[in-house]
């Protein structure tokens, strides 16, 4: 796989995501252009297969995640299903190592979980009245569904999928099946007649995924400030003009103990 950081599509190796994400920016709350018919809503109708997290921790890692918080418990907008099919792609996309825990313990499912469950899942800032006309990428959001319904959606086609391509759920493929899986939507090599899959999974829930590393950890993920001390970010407040002046070119004292939201409270 590529690890070409001006390719938004996903293709970097298992902890490349980290380089492409700290040098583009969190990715914004809205989803990029999701281009559909309503023909997407009777993907709606499809129940995800039953899933379990499972997760290979080192005794690095291990150590690691025994110095964090827990993540944020329970789930506001997942099914049982739709969770474990979750557990098991953030922990694939970002496996347990030295640097961070797997991605449930970083808080990664919650953080999509409640921003799903919130008012951009729910489509509050979209106009949700049609008409759902066939519409060009540069129109962006085209689609009669919620960004939690659309992310539902797709869980329930991409199972569905998964089952047809490989025999198998999701969440019964082992790790280099998942990977392996994701990179196939991604790069459009698994459809779906209702569902635009490379659609859903670029431009919903890779964005998705980079919020939940780099987003302040009041949001659910980002446990015990995991990412922000991985790549140096100081946290709050957001502008170090002077700082950066300052420490141009020299480690920046603040990034050993990064400030959330919470430490302002």
């Amino acid at each position: 796989m590529t690890n070409d950081q001006s390719d938004k599509t996903f293709r970097p190796n298992r902890r490349g995501f980290l380089g492409v994400a700290a040098a583009t920016g969190a990715a914004s709350l809205a989803p990029g252009v999701l281009t559909g018919t309503v023909a997407t809503t009777a993907a709606l109708a499809e129940a995800s297969e039953p899933a379990s997290s499972s997760q290979s921790v080192g005794a690095s890692a291990s150590t690691v995640t025994a110095k964090l918080p827990s993540p944020v418990p329970g789930y506001l907008s997942f099914g049982p299903d739709e969770a474990g099919f979750v557990e098991v792609m953030v922990n694939v996309m970002c496996p347990a190592d030295a640097l961070t825990p797997g991605g449930v313990d970083c808080g990664l499912a919650a953080y999509i979980d409640r921003q799903l469950a919130g008012g951009f899942g729910k489509g509050a800032r979209l106009y949700m009245r049609g008409p759902w006309r066939e519409g060009k990428p540069e129109l962006g959001y085209q689609l009669p569904l919620t960004p939690e319904q659309f992310f539902k959606a797709g869980l329930a086609a991409a199972n569905a999928a998964c089952r047809k391509r490989n025999g198998k759920a999701f969440s019964e493929l082992d790790e280099s099946g998942v990977d392996r899986f994701l990179h196939e939507i991604a790069d459009g090599k698994v459809t779906d007649e209702r569902v635009q899959l490379a659609s859903w999974f670029n431009e919903l829930v890779y964005p998705l995924f980079e919020q939940a590393c780099f987003a302040d950890p009041v949001y659910g993920g980002n446990v015990g400030k995991v990412f922000w001390k991985a790549i140096g970010y100081p946290g709050l407040p957001a502008v170090h003009s002077q700082d950066m002046v300052d420490f141009r070119g020299k480690p920046f004292p603040g990034a050993a103990d990064p400030k959330s939201i919470a430490d302002f409270a």
